[in-house]
């Protein structure tokens, strides 16, 4: 396992990073540097990222994951130029295109500091010491004299210092430092790690100065709309190209290549519409009045698939983690209720459909597109073309959303087929309908839950069962019930302290694409457990604070591990990230003593609160609603999260209002339904998303740990649907089970 410091010639840099100054280069292979725990869960031991220092004393930082709003690319370098002791004035940071020397490039699972905080410390700490033997060698001096700060290299015994851009060439021609002498710099120094810093790209972004996928704009590009399958599987038997052609604009129409099954990353199935300009390419689509070849996915349709569902459900199912005999003691138990909640197919509708511009020439292909994950593009691309993935060049833009939705390559695989065939570039855009209606959907999900009491209210027996297709299903087509890593979110994990427990699964196949969206499975398991601990508060006469903390019991590191459930813990080792049991009880507590949930409210008024570990971080909501005439008002919401050490809370408290946003679309308005096989929602109009006048007061609590970092996307929204709908129940007494509320009550 080698680690090198190197002089890297401007080509290279250039071919790698995309950094158009003139400037020194110091390219850090981190791989020996990558944690033990890094290297065995995420394949992280080849990990390059690379600094770049100009002579001018500015100092260039590579970010190598994807920028959709939750601030990665402020939060990446701040933690290489807190070590590195850079002055963060003089930090530019420049985008990596999809390269396997950065490890995972892949920006899901909440994970892009939480995988690469150590390594990026260590990159930063490595350039910082070998500056600073530059400096004791230009000097002549020991090199425990001097020390870096603010971009200078400092002499202790002297006022002389020089500037990281005067010695970086000869710092370059040093050997690199052991790894396991590095020195990191203490919590109480930090300039940047723990700070507020200002996004480093705000005032791009608010200037309209930033490129996303959309603004991509290439000499004699051509646009591209494909009217794609409404039905998954569904074939093009025959369309209209002469009538589509004689829309002005519109140069060329395309059958797409038709893909086999299982989904995976393929396109859809369907013909586009090649124009100069894009309003013309989507009026050509209206012409081409397609027959199709629907198939067997005809047949779903949604209430009838979740009322199977639900009818199955109430059955014994699979059981993936068991503790006592939970049948005989509900058997037995004179005290018990039970309840089936579900959640509908929901999309992740970001501000910015998806798009993809490519050029294919001479067997190689340059794309540029708002994606999460460069490489999974690269390699789905390099074989959708026939060649070697190194001769796919994936250039990242700026995302205007994604929650999921752009981890999956099919659009660019759209755009480097149809760049093949015209030999031109291409750009692919998605309108909103597109997005709406033929894009990866959270999964449709039905959960019960049943539990006993004993004679002092004390719950004795919890039993669940969960059902909804697997995103596995995507990938292979066969598979037709929950998977391990989608069981280990939220639902084999139940923190519980309870004798008598019982987890099981119910079988669930796909019929349209499901894919991932913010949270995951967290969002269904969140909702029946969240929404069940408080029906059972409420049968036993307490608080839903007091009934947590008794479900939850003593204080204790919980292993959910099973010899049925190999218990994923989000990729992490449970050593390092433990669930940890007093962690939960905190992030509780602080939200209902901050929010005041557990105080008296005002005629139809009520609070619900919810807490839930997930991306091994711990967040708690708590939600104050108003309820008049079938009405409901969100009033506030209130979160606090445990994220371990926390690198920019101004980007932590953005995100946290952001899920609380999300979360709250998601439980009010959100429903994706079927009919027929295909979607029935189309645009904002019908599958809305929280308006303005809708936003409650938001307020985020952040809770200061040690601990290693934690996500931080995606452990804010599910807890957010519970605490809405026990809110509505302790505003009104009307109990909410099946999701969106706006089926239920105005909103």
């Amino acid at each position: 396992m080698s680690h090198k410091i190197e002089n890297v010639s401007r080509r290279q840099f250039l071919k790698v990073s995309g950094v158009g100054a003139s400037s020194f280069v110091l390219a850090s292979s981190l791989g020996s540097f990558a944690p033990v725990w890094a290297q065995q869960n995420q394949n992280d031991v080849e990990l390059n990222l690379f600094v770049s220092i100009h002579a001018d004393n500015k100092v260039d930082i590579i970010c190598h994951r994807s920028e959709m709003g939750q601030g990665v690319r402020t939060s990446i370098p701040q933690v290489v130029a807190e070590e590195l002791c850079a002055k963060w004035d003089l930090v530019s940071v420049v985008q990596g295109q999809a390269n396997k020397e950065y490890g995972s490039q892949n920006t899901d699972g909440s994970r892009s500091i939480r995988r690469f905080y150590t390594t990026l410390r260590q990159m930063g700490a490595s350039a910082r010491a070998m500056l600073e033997q530059a400096a004791a060698d230009l000097w002549k001096v020991d090199v425990n004299s001097v020390y870096a700060e603010q971009s200078y290299v400092h002499h202790k015994d002297s006022n002389r210092k020089v500037s990281f851009g005067y010695i970086a060439e000869a710092a370059g021609k040093l050997s690199p430092p052991n790894p396991d002498s590095l020195t990191f710099k203490s919590k109480k120094d930090f300039k940047l790690i723990g700070k507020p810093v200002t996004g480093i790209d705000s005032t791009e972004i608010v200037s309209g100065q930033a490129e996303f996928g959309q603004d991509i704009r290439l000499q004699s590009m051509v646009y591209a709309s494909i009217e794609r399958a409404k039905v998954l599987g569904a074939k093009v038997t025959s369309y209209d190209a002469d009538a589509a052609k004689s829309v002005k604009g519109v140069i060329d129409t395309f059958k797409m290549p038709e893909q086999p099954m299982p989904v995976v990353f393929h396109p859809m199935n369907g013909v586009a519409v090649i124009a100069n300009n894009t309003w013309s390419a989507l009026q050509g689509r209206k012409a081409l009045n397609i027959d199709w070849e629907l198939g067997d996915n005809s047949q779903h349709n949604t209430q009838e698939y979740i009322a199977d569902l639900k009818a199955n459900i109430v059955n014994k199912g699979n059981p993936i983690r068991v503790e006592g005999d939970v049948y005989s003691d509900l058997d037995q138990a004179t005290d018990t209720h039970s309840a089936t909640y579900s959640v509908p197919y929901l999309s992740q509708a970001p501000m910015e459909p998806s798009a993809a511009t490519a050029v294919v020439k001479d067997g190689k292909c340059e794309i540029w597109a708002c994606t999460q994950s460069p490489q999974v593009t690269q390699q789905n691309v390099a074989q959708a073309l026939g060649i070697e993935p190194e001769n796919v060049t994936v250039n990242v833009t700026f995302l205007g959303g994604a929650f999921g939705r752009k981890a999956k390559p099919d659009f660019s695989i759209e755009a480097a087929l149809l760049a093949k065939q015209l030999k031109r570039p291409v750009k692919v855009v998605w309108s909103r309908e597109d997005d709406i209606q033929q894009g990866f959907y959270h999964a449709v999900s039905v959960l019960h839950v049943a539990a006993a009491m004993d004679a002092k209210k004390q719950v004795t027996s919890w039993l669940q069962r969960t059902a909804f297709p697997s995103i596995s299903w995507t990938f292979t087509g066969t598979v037709d019930e929950p998977q391990t890593g989608e069981l280990s979110l939220g639902f084999g994990d139940v923190p519980f302290n309870i004798q008598n427990l019982s987890c099981e699964t119910h079988k669930a196949t796909g019929h349209i694409r499901i894919g991932w969206m913010r949270s995951v499975s967290n969002i269904q398991h969140s909702f029946a457990i969240g929404s069940f601990v408080d029906e059972l508060a409420s049968k036993a006469g307490i608080s839903t604070h007091k009934m947590w903390h008794q479900l939850l019991g003593e204080d204790r590191l919980l292993n959910p591990k099973t010899d049925d459930f190999d218990y994923q813990n989000y990729g992490e080792p449970l050593e390092v990230f433990p669930v940890d049991i007093k962690r939960i009880k905190k992030a509780l507590d602080l939200v209902v003593e901050k929010s005041g949930a557990n105080q008296p409210t005002q005629e139809n008024e009520g609070w619900g609160i919810c807490v839930h570990r997930s991306f091994v971080s711990y967040c708690a909501v708590a939600t104050k609603v108003k309820v008049v005439d079938n009405k409901v008002t969100v009033l506030e919401v209130h979160s606090a999260i445990d994220a371990g050490t926390v690198v920019n809370p101004d980007r932590v408290r953005s995100q946290q209002e952001g899920s609380m946003i999300f979360g709250l679309s998601l439980a009010l308005l959100g429903e994706i339904s079927v009919k027929d096989g295909a979607v029935e929602q189309s645009n904002f109009h019908d599958y809305q998303v929280l308006r303005m006048h809708q936003c409650p007061k938001i307020e985020t609590y952040i809770i200061e740990s040690d601990a290693p970092p934690g996500g931080v996307g995606e452990p804010g929204t599910p807890p957010v649907a519970p605490s809405l709908a026990n809110a509505i129940y302790h505003a009104s007494g009307k109990r909410i089970r099946d999701l969106p509320i706006k089926n239920h009550m105005a909103v």
